[in-house]
């Protein structure tokens, strides 16, 4: 390839970040911008889709501009996005018709409920992989169509377009020419049958979808559209498509099964990688799609945290007991433990394996020798105890041992947690040497389509750790730190 760069835009919940990567995989530049989400009601999460599209347009220039790189330098562009956000816009004027409902969002939580209690719950999940939760867009999207005046009727006329975050760059990078999403994104709305691929009619009819809102799917490893070339200069191919955790799973190179991989994020997401294998989670989990880069599916058994790295910053931003986030790790390493205290940071309700959208955050165990460090710490220590639990649920639906995981995200920079993790789990914690494996991974998909690399071999080549987290507490030790999680759990459950 004459092109010396990929660009990988990666917009994530609470950050506008792109990158650029060279032939040896490594990052040369990045820029990025945070953003924040709005709460207008209790549960309810928002975002200005118009604000995303163009704080991620910014740092796209910046990263080129930062890098004195030309559009003609770039080989390809790789998206990777925060998943089951949703935008829905006008065909004609391209401007967003309400707020993008966020992912944490849990407005349709009465929807999901009735769902569940219904005749259809079984082979919904049956046929898309996942739980009936407000986390997935289908019911919010439903949500939307029902309480914006005029559109339901719009979007029966093909007047109006739908899209996770994905869906919504691509259309605003190739100035309106492309409707199109990919397996990954696709698989996370209720609305496709993960088997096939294809957007399923029954599905549509249960949730009221109109099939002219929809994109195309492709897959998340080929050209799909070029950049309008008002937007950079120049048009440039967009090749790889991928959902955030996804992306991620690339980035890590787990291509293949039992490997597995953790992201510490806003929330924590570990993918379990079972190949061609379609493995349904008998232990509520979901099996989702994986980032193929050939015909052939692949997939994924994952779970999902709704609250990890965001406990940092309401210790910071809320409750204002931490200057930053990397100040967290010394603060928790200050006490020799959490002195009996848990704090269950279920702010938007619980993840898998609970699916408990009434629960609410818990702070127990409090005494009055309880300091802010405890608090700081227990906050940490709730990640891993939370990332515990799916992991649990994977060795249980794989029937595999699990003896190591690799991490990424910003959270996966603290030492402390780190190993705490590795002392909760009895598993070797892999950290590599670039953590921003979500950018990395969109990078690789992208880099694959137009042959600037060959194979996911010459990729897997490419990864590098950092640090080795080893267990070091014994067995009686880690049972009774989890009992105590498990007592708090109960404590924040709405089924109480």
């Amino acid at each position: 390839m004459t092109q010396k760069y990929i660009l990988s835009l990666d917009e994530g919940t609470s950050s506008a970040r792109a990158a650029l990567y060279n032939h040896d995989g490594h990052r040369v530049q990045l820029a990025g911008l945070e953003f924040e989400s709005q709460y207008p009601q209790p549960g309810w999460v928002e975002q200005d889709a118009e604000k995303v599209w163009q704080l991620q347009l910014d740092v796209a220039r910046q990263t080129l501009a930062k890098g004195k790189v030309k559009a003609e330098d770039i080989a390809a562009i790789g998206i990777t996005n925060q998943r089951e956000t949703l935008v829905v816009w006008d065909r004609k004027t391209g401007q967003p018709i309400a707020p993008a409902i966020v992912w944490q969002c849990r407005r349709t939580s009465a929807e999901c409920q009735a769902l569940n209690e219904g005749p259809d719950r079984d082979w919904i999940m049956e046929r898309t992989g996942l739980v009936i939760d407000p986390y997935f867009t289908g019911t919010k999207l439903q949500w939307l169509l029902d309480h914006t005046p005029g559109a339901r009727e719009r979007a029966e006329g093909g007047d109006l377009l739908f899209g996770n975050i994905d869906t919504w760059l691509i259309w605003k990078l190739t100035g309106g020419r492309v409707h199109v999403t990919d397996y990954t994104n696709a698989s996370r709305t209720l609305l496709m049958n993960l088997a096939t691929g294809q957007w399923d009619d029954d599905l549509l009819r249960v949730f009221q979808i109109p099939r002219a809102i929809l994109p195309k799917i492709a897959k998340s490893s080929e050209v799909v559209a070029s950049t309008d070339a008002s937007i950079f200069g120049a048009e440039i191919p967009i090749a790889g498509i991928a959902g955030d955790q996804q992306a991620a799973t690339a980035g890590q190179a787990c291509f293949a099964p039992p490997m597995i991989k953790n992201t510490y994020g806003t929330g924590c997401f570990c993918l379990l990688h079972t190949g061609n294998k379609l493995v349904r989670s008998r232990h509520r989990l979901i099996t989702t799609r994986a980032a193929s880069t050939t015909d052939e599916a692949q997939f994924a058994i994952e779970g999902s945290v709704f609250v990890a790295g965001a406990v940092v910053q309401w210790l910071r931003d809320s409750l204002r007991i931490i200057p930053d986030a990397p100040s967290s790790q010394q603060i928790a390493e200050s006490v020799p433990d959490s002195a009996g205290v848990y704090f269950v940071p279920a702010f938007v309700g619980l993840g898998a394996p609970h699916w408990d959208s009434g629960a609410r955050g818990v702070i127990s165990g409090l005494t009055r020798g309880a300091t802010a460090a405890h608090i700081v710490r227990a906050a940490l220590e709730s990640i891993a105890f939370q990332s515990r639990e799916l992991v649990d649920a994977q060795r249980a639906d794989a029937g595999l041992p699990i003896d190591e995981m690799r991490v990424d995200g910003g959270a996966a920079n603290n030492d402390f947690l780190m190993q705490f993790q590795a002392d909760i789990l009895d598993c070797r914690i892999v950290r590599p040497a670039d953590t921003e494996t979500t950018a990395l991974g969109a990078a690789y998909l992208a880099g694959l389509a137009v042959g600037y690399w060959k194979s996911t071999e010459e990729i897997a080549g490419f990864w590098k750790s950092d640090k080795v987290f080893e267990p070091r507490i014994c067995a009686s030790e880690r049972d009774r730190l989890y009992s105590g999680w498990r007592d708090a759990i109960a404590r924040a459950s709405s089924q109480q």
